[in-house]
């Protein structure tokens, strides 16, 4: 079959980033028989300038569709992303009779409420690889859909039940010519390549969807798999890489061999990852800056100890400040994350979470001032308990949890610190 995959997330929120998701399905695919082509929509005029050319000429049996992002997370003006991916469907519909199956981290936290806004055949939530392939399958030989773990279609209101790829090894690779290609007209030096080496987490944070979409246990690439990974990026030119792995240092033992087999490979690269701020040893930090770690995202979320145990974090200020300090030792900038007004905040937790980050020293902090609330956490059933949300209110549309006692006062105080920091910003 052809199969067109296309990855509609033309709005950059902070970088421009690769579908990376995407292209480890299209890869799955190709290596599975079928003819694929992918478009990378990175910028909105991207939509008429490759749809056109490719849905008319490639004449796709299938078209698959990655919805990566659903608002910005904004609480003081958040803003749907929605609309744009609506456009690209209808634009699809006009060019192509084939089926439209959406996918993507953004489509699997709300599956069936997506699937009904953007008027597509099928969705497949979480893990790709598998239930697009029996997808194919089955289109392929005229059936209906139906017991594919994870499938979604129109109409249907129970869960699906993705199901977890247990040995990452048994699919192929994402090639970066192939499954992951930049549009001409957007500077390859502009891009961090997101990289994973890791699914799942078993840490279950209460505001965090990770474990819903990608699974609550941790799958490892081999490190031999993960390097030559990273080495066929670099001969394609790509420098910068971001390690989209929900923390990169757990397993520690499994981080220090990647850091060693980087550093033994002589790759010029750099890259930056996301940090569970507690087990950082000196000698992971020599390994990661030693392998091309230029920054570490910690987040922190709190300096409180009884809001850090409310969002069920693994560590205390103290073991933040141990990292802080171990990180920065090694000469890899480091960039706080503290997320204010969720259940159990108050004014004293909030000056003390304050005056905790502001002790660390990091080269960048960033303040969100309430947490959007996704199905599937624990801060939805929070939020329920405590009356701030319906129990079945639609979260498709950004909802925040934001203490009532708070509101206004936070946004004021926030604004003031981050107005007398340089380097911090909300």
């Amino acid at each position: 079959m052809r199969v067109v995959f296309i990855s509609a997330n033309t709005e950059q929120i902070n970088m421009p980033v690769l579908p990376i998701g995407m292209a480890r399905v299209a890869a799955a695919t190709e290596k599975n028989g079928h003819e694929i082509k992918v478009i990378n929509l990175m910028r909105p005029e991207h939509v008429h300038l490759f749809l056109d050319e490719v849905l008319l000429g490639f004449k796709p049996d299938v078209i698959g569709i990655s919805v990566r992002n659903i608002d910005d997370q904004n609480s003081e003006s958040p803003h749907f992303l929605l609309p744009p991916v609506k456009q690209v469907i209808q634009e699809c519909r006009r060019l192509s009779p084939a089926p439209l199956v959406l996918g993507g981290p953004g489509y699997s936290m709300f599956p069936e409420a997506v699937l009904e806004y953007l008027q597509a055949d099928f969705g497949v939530c979480g893990e790709g690889e598998h239930a697009f392939l029996h997808l194919l399958d089955v289109i392929h030989q005229g059936l209906s859909p139906s017991d594919i773990p994870g499938l979604v279609r129109p109409g249907e209101r129970e869960k699906p039940k993705p199901k977890r790829i247990r040995n990452l090894e048994d699919y192929p690779l994402p090639r970066p010519e192939k499954h992951l290609d930049v549009p001409g007209d957007v500077p390859r030096e502009e891009i961090w390549v997101p990289f994973q080496t890791r699914r799942g987490c078993p840490l279950y944070c209460s505001y965090c969807s990770t474990p819903f979409i990608e699974g609550d246990f941790i799958r490892r690439q081999s490190v031999y798999t993960a390097l030559e990974n990273l080495r066929s990026y670099a001969a394609a030119g790509y420098k910068r890489f971001f390690f989209v792995d929900n923390t990169f240092n757990l397993p520690p033992s499994y981080a220090e061999s990647l850091c060693e087999a980087i550093i033994r490979a002589e790759l010029d690269i750099s890259w930056q990852c996301i940090i569970y701020p507690t087990r950082i040893h000196p000698r992971l930090a020599e390994k990661m800056s030693r392998a091309g770690c230029t920054g570490a995202a910690l987040g922190f979320e709190s300096g409180s100890p009884g809001v850090l145990r409310v969002m069920n974090k693994k560590f205390s200020p103290r073991d933040v400040q141990q990292v802080a300090r171990v990180l920065g030792a090694h000469g890899i900038s480091r960039m706080g994350f503290l997320l204010l007004g969720g259940p159990g905040e108050t004014r004293d937790t909030v000056q003390e979470s304050i005056e905790f980050a502001a002790s660390l020293e990091l080269e960048s902090m960033k303040i969100t001032t309430g947490i959007r609330i996704y199905p599937h956490t624990a801060l939805a059933e929070q939020a329920v308990a405590r009356g701030v949300l319906g129990p079945n209110q639609d979260l498709l549309h950004p909802v925040f949890y934001l203490e009532p006692a708070l509101d206004g006062w936070l946004q004021d105080k926030t604004a003031r610190v981050v107005e007398e920091r340089d380097n911090w910003h909300m």
